[in-house]
């Protein structure tokens, strides 16, 4: 299934500034049930959204009305524990289209990339400047420019690099999954096999 081309976002974010954070309270287990993809945004965080009434929990943030944008901004080791690739169905579902961190697990990484989701590592330097500015102003603005690989803080300027995979970064830039990237070098496959076939 094509996912969304990723060229370059400008958005609000919405700052969850804890450390390890893992897939199990991204999504917790109890909702894993499901085999299609659709839905588990309505689950992300839920232990984190609600308390044991059902009832939002009004300051965490993705409750809090201040707080908006397509862009997830998580403490140091981000996705870490399970595997399970559910926590990345969950934050693509919910709409978020890029998830900064100063540090991802790697299952995790592969999972939101494999899902349409960019993961932006950056330095603890620049993911403390990226919260203090949310912290001052909650309608901060990130701009992720996935062909130059760069993340910048609109207000300032500031910006910092970020590495990707090019096999990745190309699939994210042309809206390919692993099979229609495949499908894409059909023509490529198909003109090999006929010059080597014996």
């Amino acid at each position: 299934m094509a996912i969304e081309k990723f060229i370059t976002t400008i958005s609000r974010v919405v700052p969850i500034p804890i450390e390890e954070i893992d897939t199990d309270q991204i999504i917790p287990a109890r909702f894993l049930k499901a085999t299609d993809k659709k839905g588990f945004g309505d689950n992300l965080f839920r232990d984190w959204r609600y308390d044991k009434n059902n009832q939002p929990i009004a300051d965490f943030p993705l409750n809090n009305p201040k707080y908006s944008g397509c862009i997830l901004v998580g403490g140091k080791n981000f996705g870490c524990g399970s595997s399970r690739e559910h926590a990345a169905w969950a934050i693509a579902d919910y709409g978020f289209k890029v998830v900064v961190s100063s540090f991802f697990a790697d299952i995790f990484k592969n999972n939101v990339l494999n899902n349409g989701v960019l993961p932006v590592q950056v330095s603890e330097a620049f993911l403390a400047k990226i919260f203090a500015a949310v912290d001052a102003n909650p309608a901060t603005e990130l701009k992720v420019d996935l062909v130059n690989q760069t993340i910048t803080l609109v207000a300032t300027n500031e910006s910092e690099g970020f590495e990707i995979n090019a096999y990745k970064k190309d699939c994210l830039l042309n809206g390919f999954d692993d099979i229609d990237y495949l499908i894409s070098k059909l023509p490529e496959i198909e003109a090999f096999e006929k010059k080597y076939k014996g």
